[in-house]
């Protein structure tokens, strides 16, 4: 049974950016609770402000960050979101939600959240699904269409593509109606990715 999405005020987190767009994200705590939470520690505390948008997989998605937002502060890991809360049914990661990236075994990222393009059968139970787009869909998709250019992925031989101009997030801001989110739960074992060094 997949839970209910679509309660009232639930938590907020905007994006502006600083070609004067705004992307706005109701985030779903009864989907991916500890996910939610880290997502709202981090931005709390402004590490995602000036932040230039790292990755676009043309076709696939567009990735936020790929080194915990250049913060030591965002290089922790935390756990599989099903097997912290196994009574989840997980989402289908699809063009419209938002997606908390992971490092296979070592746990899932902090805060590095990509947007989907297409439909992901295959990142159900894997990449949890945290939220939905609510406004700023069509920034998405500029920024997915955007010329590029190749970059070396941190840690690896491996090159990545780019926005060839830089598409920086002023800040991000929250909106939790008085709510409060506690901490994350972390993994115990933190085996960082080559990436974040």
């Amino acid at each position: 049974m997949e839970p209910k999405l679509h309660l009232e005020r639930k938590p907020c987190l905007k994006l502006y950016l600083k070609s004067g767009a705004k992307i706005v994200i109701e985030l779903w705590p009864e989907a991916a609770p500890n996910a939610v939470n880290s997502l709202i520690y981090v931005a709390s505390h402004g590490w995602m402000d000036r932040h230039a948008i790292q990755r676009i997989a043309p076709g696939k998605w567009v990735d936020l960050s790929y080194n915990a937002y250049g913060h030591e502060e965002c290089r922790y890991l935390i756990p599989d979101e099903y097997r912290l809360h196994p009574e989840i049914d997980p989402l289908t990661p699809r063009p419209g939600v938002i997606c908390m990236g992971g490092y296979d075994e070592a746990g899932l990222a902090s805060s590095e959240i990509f947007f989907p393009l297409k439909d992901f059968p295959e990142f159900r139970g894997i990449y949890p699904v945290l939220g939905e787009v609510i406004a700023g869909m069509d920034e998405i998709q500029r920024i997915a269409e955007l010329p590029t250019r190749e970059v070396i992925y941190p840690g690896t031989d491996k090159t990545i593509l780019e926005p060839a101009e830089p598409q920086i997030i002023e800040r991000a801001e929250l909106e939790l109606f008085g709510e409060t989110y506690p901490a994350p739960v972390r993994m115990e074992k933190q085996d960082l990715p080559p990436c974040w060094h």
